[in-house]
């Protein structure tokens, strides 16, 4: 009884992440949380990603040394 009952469970599992896992085809970008056919935006975005990542350990610098 516990084997057939962890076999439907297993079934219906997969069948859920089946349902769930949709494909677009293989379109470029769909997957991607962002828009990339705006050119502009997509370099705008990215400059404030990478920047902020880059500039931080820089303003925490700053910070420390000016708050002493």
């Amino acid at each position: 009884m516990i084997g057939k009952s962890n076999l439907l469970v297993r079934q219906m599992v997969r069948n859920a992440i089946v349902r769930a896992s949709h494909d677009h085809g293989g379109v470029p970008g769909v997957n991607l949380p962002f828009d990339i056919h705006n050119r502009f935006k997509l370099t705008a975005m990215m400059i404030a990603f990478f920047g902020s990542g880059f500039g931080a350990p820089f303003l925490i610098v700053r910070h420390q040394l000016t708050k002493a």
